[in-house]
């Protein structure tokens, strides 16, 4: 699981896990800021990136992030696939689609959960989830895009069956955007 700093990917994760606890949740950006871990059973582990792209690290941790999460996505050869996570208010941004090209070269499924949907009117959400799809469409064939709110949970049934899918290697049915 990977995104930008504060775009809720240890509220997805809480979420998603059913867990309220799981992972660290902070109103400040960049608290991850280790590869981790959590053991979901048989075998199977959700593993919690550091989020990119937050301003006031250095320069130089900030460096040192990217170039471990591109190592990582590129060669863990244990990855099943990608769960990225975006800001539905500002998704698509150019460190998004780096991560996206890091991991492509894999050829391993990818889902997106456009998260925090309940800040945008359902029109707008769902607006910015079909853009989005229609984007990665054309650069990255074969990614799908979903509205989430770790808030309100829209979402939430499809998020796990994309999960379950990762993890198993299989890329995620393209859903609706909405529940």
């Amino acid at each position: 699981m990977a995104g930008r700093s504060n775009a809720g990917k240890s509220s997805a994760i809480n979420t998603i896990c059913a867990r309220r606890k799981l992972a660290f949740v902070s109103r400040t950006p960049g608290r991850t800021q280790l590869i981790n871990f959590f053991d979901l059973g048989g075998g199977r582990h959700l593993v919690d990136l550091p989020g990119y792209g937050y301003a006031k690290v250095p320069a130089a941790v900030r460096m040192r992030w990217e170039a471990l999460l591109g190592a990582y996505l590129q060669t863990r050869r244990a990855l099943q696939g990608l769960l990225l996570v975006m800001d539905v208010r500002h998704p698509l941004t150019a460190l998004d689609q780096r991560m996206l090209e890091w991991f492509s070269v894999t050829g391993r499924p990818v889902h997106v959960l456009l998260t925090k949907a309940d800040k945008l009117s359902r029109q707008a959400a769902e607006r910015q989830r079909i853009d989005t799809m229609d984007t990665l469409a054309r650069r990255y064939p074969g990614t799908s895009v979903q509205l989430f709110s770790s808030t309100t949970s829209l979402g939430l049934d499809e998020a796990q069956e994309a999960l379950t899918c990762l993890l198993a290697g299989l890329a995620p049915a393209q859903g609706r955007g909405e529940e």
